[in-house]
């Protein structure tokens, strides 16, 4: 479970209908409620704004940790800022992109499309990444500079 009902309990803590959530990302609440639910994985740039809008890290979105909120968060996404330090931390494996994209069941021109700033990450391959190695996305995507690592 990637979200483990943290949407429905921030959703439901300030009293927002899950139509009112959909027209926050511009979706029906039918949709919405199949993100929320899990039937689908929500695209990464709706999560964010979703945290954004519920001012929490997706880490605690996540269940990486129980942080709701990091000091100097950055709600803005730099696709060069993801893209290198998605590069920085397989290099740090000493991975190439051949084999960290054999790892996570993804192509080598996807994950070089990520790397060099062409698109976002998908929310599902980062948070396969972020949880095989411990890793927090809010780092990952350029959100914060601390912490790299979740405890």
């Amino acid at each position: 479970m990637l979200y483990n009902k943290k949407l429905e309990i921030l959703r439901n803590r300030i009293g927002l209908t899950q139509n009112e959530a959909g027209k926050l990302i511009n979706l029906d609440s039918g949709t919405y409620s199949h993100y929320e639910k899990e039937d689908l994985i929500i695209p990464l740039k709706h999560l964010l704004t979703l945290c954004n809008y519920f001012d929490v890290s997706l880490d605690y979105i996540f269940s990486f940790n129980n942080i709701k909120q990091y000091n100097n968060i950055n709600k803005d996404i730099d696709l060069n800022i993801v893209g290198k330090r998605l590069k920085d931390f397989r290099l740090e494996l000493k991975k190439s992109q051949a084999g960290f994209s054999m790892l996570f069941n993804t192509s080598r021109s996807s994950l070089s499309g990520y790397e060099i700033g062409d698109f976002l990450i998908s929310t599902s391959l980062l948070y396969d990444i972020c949880k095989k190695y411990n890793i927090s996305a809010d780092y990952l995507l350029g959100r914060v500079d601390t912490p790299k690592y979740l405890n």
